[in-house]
């Protein structure tokens, strides 16, 4: 009986303190893109901001590793035109990863070799505002169904940060 209460109690430790590192077309762990402003200020324990640029993001510590989200004000429809929510997610720490185990520290080949069989994915290279190709580039899939991008930035093909958001051009 005191091995079976003890199992339970570890158990139990485990489901109340799990963190949720999961990467997807829709979330950074408990973030989610398209997420109302409330739900996602009791997520950060703060109220974020909204900005008009998207660039401007709110610095954020989910399970002790630091994600930034962006909110912006987003028609909804014509009942409700216009409410904040998360327009988008980044993160360069290493313990969030896809179901398919794949994250920062990842290279282009493995990338490759995992979504090679995905619908819709597309790898570039940066450029900056003279046109002159950078070290980075990126390997980003598209959600087209839920209107959304999952993009693995890449350093010299390492993948060095994680950004995902609405994508518009849908």
């Amino acid at each position: 009986m005191k091995k079976l209460s003890i199992f339970l109690f570890l158990v139990f430790c485990q489901l109340f303190f799990a963190q949720n590192f999961e990467i997807s077309t829709l979330r950074i762990g408990d973030f989610k893109i398209f997420m109302p402003k409330t739900e996602a200020d009791k997520i950060a324990k703060k109220g974020l901001q909204t900005f008009e640029d998207y660039e401007k993001t709110n610095k954020v510590s989910l399970n002790g590793e630091n994600v930034d989200v962006t909110l912006m004000d987003q028609w909804i429809d014509d009942n409700k035109p216009m409410q904040k929510q998360i327009y988008a997610l980044k993160t360069k720490s290493s313990k969030f990863k896809t179901k398919s185990g794949m994250g920062v520290g990842n290279t282009r080949d493995q990338l490759i070799e995992t979504y090679r069989n995905y619908t819709n994915f597309e790898v570039h290279q940066y450029k900056d505002e003279n046109g002159k190709t950078d070290i980075k580039s990126f390997f980003t899939l598209k959600d087209y169904d839920a209107g959304t991008y999952l993009t693995f930035v890449m350093e010299n093909n390492i993948v060095v940060e994680i950004m995902v958001g609405m994508n518009e051009g849908c």
